[in-house]
């Protein structure tokens, strides 16, 4: 694994390859900033997957001064959330190896969220995560899992990632026991109006009285107008710059115009 490397991906004939599309290096200066993690959602969380579908937020971070590896799950998130927080924590572990940083800053969109925060609480996370960025994440669960949940037999169609984001999985509820900031972690959470996936989008939230956490929806920035769905949101060049302010450790101003 490299920080300089070829992101890779095809979607070909319905299977993931991972040939590769775009190449990227970060600037001189990313190494004064903790290198970043992007944690991707469910079904975008595997080999070749994740460099595909999260090629452009890589990017424009990268750009933004950042050195940055997309993470990937083996079995593209469906199985326990848990243990792919485990497999996060050791890829963590490879990243801070390999920079010889203290700690990562982690981007994480829908599921990839839910296993970020998991890892953060824990599997001891909180002492090797400075900020947790979060968008479209059902922190609270999805109507959209627990609708799956039902009609597929109580299983989400066998699908453990996605029974997990159930509204009132045992899983989410041992997760939301107890406050929703764990150490000096920065949380921040975004969300738009009109995701489709998780619903109500105000899930997304995490609980802004227990301390260092930051919830903002990005219509209430940028108006009404400003269409993003929970899959257009992760190449959404408003939503990334409020990704990078997050990151930055500044106030969360989207720029409503970027692009």
């Amino acid at each position: 694994m490299t920080l300089r490397k070829t992101l890779a991906g095809l979607l070909a004939a319905g299977m993931l390859t991972a040939t590769p599309v775009l190449a990227v290096t970060a600037p001189a200066e990313a190494a004064t900033a903790d290198p970043v993690v992007i944690v991707p959602g469910l079904f975008g969380n595997g080999p070749g997957a994740a460099q595909v579908g999260y090629a452009y937020l890589q990017a424009r971070l990268v750009s933004a001064g950042f050195d940055v590896e997309v993470f990937a799950a083996p079995d593209y998130g469906t199985g326990d959330i848990h243990a792919n927080a485990a497999r996060l924590g050791d890829f963590i572990d490879d990243v801070l190896a390999e920079t010889g940083a203290a700690k990562v800053d982690l981007v994480a969109h829908s599921q990839g969220g839910v296993m970020a925060r998991d890892y953060v609480k824990t599997l001891g996370g909180d002492a090797k995560v400075d900020s947790l960025v979060m968008y479209g994440t059902p922190n609270y669960g999805t109507q959209v899992a627990s609708l799956a949940t039902q009609w597929g037999g109580g299983s989400c169609f066998a699908i453990v990632g996605c029974a997990q984001q159930a509204i009132g999985s045992s899983y989410l509820t041992a997760l939301n026991a107890g406050d929703d900031t764990i150490g000096a972690v920065r949380y921040t959470a975004i969300a738009t109006e009109y995701d489709s996936v998780t619903t109500p989008y105000e899930n997304a939230f995490l609980n802004a009285g227990d301390g260092n956490i930051t919830n903002v929806t990005v219509q209430s920035q940028c108006a009404a107008w400003r269409w993003a769905d929970h899959f257009s949101i992760t190449y959404d060049a408003v939503v990334v710059d409020g990704v990078v302010d997050a990151l930055k450790g500044g106030p969360v101003q989207m720029n409503c115009f970027a692009f």
